[in-house]
C-alpha cells in the first residue's frame, strides 16, 4: 500500500510559508440539468481526506509568480501559465497585492486527474499561502470570492472538513463531524477528463429528464451519527454511470471493493479514482490488503475524514 506523499525540499528561503491541503471525495454527487452557462446546478456532499498536496510560497520579486512541482503524476501538470495555483496567486496579487511575487512549489500528495480535487487544492494552498506571505490577512470570505472564480472545487478545499454544495457546489454549507470514517482509494494510471464526463452525462440524459438535485435522505444524519454503514448506503454520484462508460475498467476496481468488504463503494467525483468506505480502522487496513492483491498496477491508499488544513511549522523560513 501506498502511504502519503511525503513533501518535497520546500523553499528554504527566509519568510516561506507552506500549507498543507487535502483532497476530496464526494459523498453525494447530485447533477442537475445543464444550465444556460454550461455548468450544472449541483447539490453535493463534499468531505475533505487525509492525502493532501503541500505547497509552499517564497519570496519572488515583484510581479513574478513561478511554480515547480514534484511527486507522482507531476509530469501530467499542465503549463505554468495553465497552473491553476499559479492563477490564483495572479488573481490574489492583481486584486490585493499589484507589486508582490512568489514562487510556488507543490509537493503532490493528491492523484492527478482523480477526481480529488488536486488542482483546486493547491488554487485554494496558494491563496491561503500567499495571503500570509504577502501579510494581506485577508477574511475567508475574501478569499473564497475568489475561489469561486478559478474553480467549481476550489471554495471547498480552501475549507476542507464537510460541507453540502450547491450552485456549481461552490455555495457553501458547512457540516460539523464529530466521528471519523476510514476509506481505502484506489488511484488510476490514466487521468479522466471531467469536461469529458459531463458531455457523456448530458448525452445519457435530455435535459428535460434530469430533475433538480437534491442530497439524498439519511446521508447527513449517518454523517451525524457517525455511521458507516448508513453512510455507505446513503452515498451517491450521479458522474459514476457516465465515467463507467467512459472507463469500463473502472467497474472491475469497484466490484473487486465491494467483494473486499467495503461497506460502500463508488467514483469518487467524475473518476477515475474509487473510493471504498470500511467499518474502522483496522477493517479498512484488511480491504486495503485485498485491493493491493487483487489489483495489481493500481495504488491503494487508506485515508481518514474528514480531513482539515494545515500549516506546519516547519513551513515558515
Amino acid at each position: 500500500m501506498a502511504e502519503p506523499l511525503a513533501p518535497a525540499p520546500a523553499a528554504s528561503r527566509p519568510g516561506s510559508v507552506r500549507v498543507r491541503v487535502p483532497g476530496k471525495i464526494n459523498l453525494a454527487l447530485c447533477v442537475g440539468p445543464r444550465r444556460d452557462d454550461g455548468f450544472h446546478d449541483l447539490a453535493t456532499v463534499f468531505q475533505s481526506v487525509s492525502l493532501a498536496d503541500e505547497l509552499t510560497a517564497a519570496p519572488a520579486p515583484a510581479g513574478v509568480v513561478t511554480v515547480a512541482v514534484h511527486g507522482p503524476g507531476a509530469d501530467l501538470v499542465g503549463a505554468p501559465e495553465d497552473n491553476l495555483a499559479v492563477r490564483a496567486a495572479r488573481l490574489l496579487a492583481a486584486t490585493y497585492a499589484p507589486q508582490a511575487g512568489a514562487h510556488l512549489e507543490i509537493a503532490k500528495g493528491i492523484p492527478v486527474a482523480g477526481g480529488m480535487a488536486g488542482g483546486s487544492a493547491d488554487a485554494a494552498a496558494a491563496l491561503l499561502a500567499c495571503d500570509r506571505l504577502w501579510g494581506l490577512g485577508l477574511p475567508t470570505e475574501a478569499l473564497l470570492d475568489l475561489a469561486a472564480t478559478l474553480g467549481s472545487d476550489v471554495p471547498f478545499t480552501l475549507l476542507g472538513g464537510t460541507a453540502v454544495g450547491h450552485g456549481r457546489g461552490e455555495r457553501l454549507a458547512p457540516v460539523e463531524v464529530d466521528h471519523t470514517f476510514h476509506w481505502v482509494l484506489v488511484t488510476s494510471p490514466d487521468g479522466l477528463s471531467t469536461p469529458a464526463v459531463f458531455r457523456r452525462f448530458d448525452e445519457l440524459h435530455p435535459p428535460d429528464t434530469v430533475p433538480a438535485p437534491v442530497v439524498p435522505d439519511g446521508l447527513l444524519a449517518a454523517l451525524a451519527a457517525g455511521d458507516p454503514v448508513a453512510l455507505g448506503a446513503a452515498l451517491r454520484n450521479d458522474l459514476a454511470a457516465p465515467a463507467l462508460e467512459l472507463r469500463p475498467d473502472l467497474a472491475d476496481v469497484l466490484a473487486a471493493g465491494t467483494s473486499a468488504g467495503a461497506v460502500g463503494a463508488m467514483v469518487s467525483g467524475s473518476g477515475p479514482t474509487c473510493a471504498f468506505l470500511a467499518r474502522d480502522a483496522a477493517h479498512a487496513t484488511g480491504v486495503a490488503a485485498t485491493l493491493q492483491d487483487r489489483l495489481p498496477g493500481r495504488t491503494v491508499y487508506v485515508v481518514v475524514a474528514p480531513a482539515s488544513i494545515g500549516f506546519p511549522h516547519a513551513g515558515r523560513g
